[in-house]
């Protein structure tokens, strides 16, 4: 049956529409969410059909014609589909991107909806009884055969045939003609064939959570798994998984980091009895397509992956875990700025299925989620294994002498544990040696040129860097204003830590894990296993280590240069600045000895650190959502922030001038008082890598109004003409207002 109205085509374009097409003459009936090849002005680009309706804007008969229909089916589940186009709607951002970042890479540029699936060959009784009787021209197949001959009933994977010789195919084919070699598909390159093990023996808390989520496993349920650190949160995550598991459903795991993958991949390979996917940035395009069509078609069990993980179809949903809810890596900061976390709770109420947000220092968002019913909390209130919680202590830096950012407390403290044979940690949230060069006699400091920032020393490469847009340049002997030597190194980052460690305890084992000293997951992976093999005494580090690591011989955490979270404009800056400290403290005597915490600052009667010292999670979280009540702040309202970028000064502004006043009209005509429109300002850091920013804070405290406002909002915005001598966006639920 052909159809004779338009096709609705979303386009990978920064536009708030989708694109009308006539169907091919030659065509049946396409089918919503297939992939379809149309023109556009002197290109032909890869669209998503959304829509099919009667009549269209404009006659049929004058529309361009679909050029080729990529799919015989939908690339999304039906309930995919609809998340993603909740998630174009919520955030404001143009379907036609969604539905392509939701893709892998080969099925945005048209490749086929099937991978390329890696084989196995074996040689044949025939090809063993046979093989002799190749000409010695067939060079390449007798060297097939001679390798299939010898690895026997395992069978060679292709991939390693094809790195002998990247022709072998060819010989492949020929010998499969003869009925010499045969193949499989061979999933081991793409699933990870998890072996159930000995299940632990789970508390009573532990117990009572798993009860509660597996009572919901077949109907929509949010929960918060609010555990202490070392509480076992990952054995509850295994228990519902295994229960999932055996109803023929597939999991869907989400961690915030990369660097987060590899240990939880080898807690549920060990533990569950299944196949498991990993997805994530740090995989080959063709790695990830395959993973995404294998959980597609239900070939995995369990998908563990990062941010964009969210989207992947499953063929039989059935639970969500979201590991480490509070982690802003969560959040997309650029592009399509989604929360997974969020898209993760539409998603399990679209797939009618729970969902589980674990952490020990929830967000405020998911507490006070909480507190109006929409969640439930099952509490993990004690660490497992008999062990307990750290003694943290503050070290008062005012009243103590100290050096190279490390006080007598903290260098004594690991003396003692190098002296016990234990390891400790030392968290540093700055990268770098230095974060502030600087003359003493002119004041001259080094300053990136093309941000409003300053630059930071790297002593390795002897470079001074700047850490907003990766410029570099060599480190000056000679201030560059009046020639004085002997620049002034102020600041302590983890390079100059870690030297100043090493020069105090020459005998140590010191390790540091940073984004400079690390080349990618696999030397993060390797690093971290070494600390776990105790071949580390002492570890300096950022947050890469503050999160979900088990170290059983870790007894210190010493944790600098935190105070800058306290007086911050971001008004989340207190609540990281927590969340980070305990997370980070987690790490201390997770093993039979109970760990010790000491945390420098100048402000040790600040009521963060108090309450830090007491492990009082709650009543840090109760007096800052009190704050922000009575502010106005989310959670109690929704804020949406505009920016808008130019090499140009003025710019941002005048764009953003223009859409003030636009939105200001709408609002007095509306009579929508519940919407506030701030006043445009320059951005905290205002210049970056070379562009001037500027942004405009919308708040509003009904959802609804707040979207209905801005869907006409930024229709008008679309059509200004300022808006085209800038670039500009729009972020809802901002985790960052800079």
């Amino acid at each position: 049956m052909k159809f004779s109205g338009a096709l609705r085509v979303a386009l990978p374009l920064p536009l708030r529409r989708v694109f009308d097409y006539a169907p091919a003459k030659d065509l049946d009936v396409v089918r919503t969410g297939v992939r379809v090849k149309v023109p556009l002005q002197k290109r032909t680009v890869v669209g998503v059909v959304c829509d099919q309706v009667a009549r269209a804007e404009v006659p049929i008969s004058k529309l361009k014609a679909v050029t080729q229909v990529l799919d015989a089916e939908p690339v999304f589940s039906e309930s995919v589909f609809k998340l993603l186009h909740w998630a174009s709607t919520y955030y404001h951002h143009p379907v036609g991107e969604v539905l392509h970042t939701a893709l892998p890479v080969a099925l945005r540029r048209g490749g086929n909806l099937q991978p390329p699936l890696p084989r196995r060959w074996y040689i044949t009784v025939e090809g063993g009884r046979s093989r002799t009787m190749l000409s010695d021209r067939a060079v390449i197949q007798r060297q097939v055969l001679a390798e299939l001959a010898d690895a026997e009933l395992k069978g060679v994977p292709e991939a390693a045939l094809r790195a002998h010789n990247p022709r072998v195919l060819n010989a492949l084919r020929r010998l499969e003609a003869r009925g010499w070699v045969s193949s499989v598909l061979d999933d081991s390159t793409t699933v990870v064939q998890a072996h159930h093990a000995t299940e632990q023996q789970l508390t009573s808390a532990q117990s009572e959570s798993c009860t509660q989520v597996v009572s919901h496993l077949e109907q929509y349920a949010a929960f918060l798994l609010h555990g202490v650190t070392g509480s076992g949160k990952t054995e509850v995550y295994l228990s519902i998984a295994r229960e999932a598991i055996a109803r023929n459903t597939q999991v869907l795991v989400l961690v915030p980091e990369i660097a987060l993958t590899p240990q939880l991949v080898a807690r549920f390979s060990q533990g569950l009895a299944g196949k498991l996917v990993v997805l994530h940035s740090g995989l080959g395009g063709r790695t990830r397509h395959r993973g995404w069509w294998a959980a597609r078609q239900g070939l995995a069990d369990v998908v563990l992956g990062t941010r964009s993980a969210v989207f992947t179809p499953c063929l039989r949903p059935g639970l969500i875990i979201v590991d480490e809810e509070h982690d802003p890596s969560f959040k997309q900061q650029d592009g399509f700025r989604y929360h997974a976390r969020d898209v993760a709770v539409k998603r399990a109420q679209i797939e009618k299925i729970p969902v589980v947000l674990g952490s020990a220092t929830p967000s405020l968002e998911t507490l006070e989620n909480v507190r109006k019913g929409r969640y439930s909390r099952l509490l993990l209130p004690q660490r497992v294994g008999g062990a307990v919680m750290p003694d943290v202590k503050l070290v008062d830096i005012a009243r103590t002498a100290h050096q190279n950012g490390l006080s007598t407390a903290v260098l004594d403290a690991i003396e003692t544990r190098l002296n016990r044979g234990e390891q400790s940690i030392i968290y540093v949230n700055r990268r770098g040696f230095a974060p502030v060069v600087l003359c003493l006699k002119c004041q001259w400091r080094a300053q990136c040129l093309r941000c409003d920032a300053g630059l930071t020393l790297h002593a390795g490469s002897g470079v001074l860097r700047c850490h907003h847009c990766g410029a570099s340049q060599p480190a000056p002997s000679l201030c560059p204003n009046c020639a004085e030597s002997g620049l002034y190194h102020l600041g302590e980052g983890t390079q100059r830590v870690e030297a100043a460690l090493i020069e105090r305890f020459p005998e140590a084992r010191v390790v540091r894990v940073d984004s400079d000293s690390m080349a990618g997951p696999g030397q993060v992976e390797e690093v971290l296993e070494t600390i776990r093999q105790r071949e580390a005494d002492i570890v300096v580090g950022t947050q890469m280590l503050s999160k979900g690591h088990h170290f059983a011989a870790v007894t210190l955490v010493c944790a600098l240069n935190t105070d800058r979270g306290l007086y911050s404009f971001d008004f989340r800056a207190s609540e990281r600045l927590f969340q980070q400290l305990t997370q980070v403290a987690g790490r201390a005597g997770r093993g039979t000895r109970r760990g010790t915490v000491l945390v420098q600052t100048f402000y040790p009667d600040d009521p963060a650190y108090i309450r830090l010292q007491s492990h009082d999670f709650d009543g840090f979280a109760t007096a800052c959502l009190a704050e922000r009540k009575a502010a106005g702040y989310p959670p109690y309202a929704r804020f949406v922030l505009l920016r808008a970028e130019s090499p140009q000064q003025a710019a941002p502004l005048g764009f953003l001038q223009a859409a003030q006043a636009r939105a200001r009209c709408w609002l007095q005509a509306e009579q929508a008082g519940n919407i506030q429109v701030m006043d445009p300002v320059p951005s905290p850091m205002e210049r970056r890598a070379g562009r001037f920013r500027a942004q405009l804070l919308v708040s509003g405290r009904d959802h609804n109004h707040l979207h209905r406002f801005l869907e006409v909002w930024l229709a008008e915005l679309d059509r200004l003409k300022r808006a085209r001598t800038v670039r500009w966006s729009v972020d809802v639920d901002p985790l960052d207002l800079y």
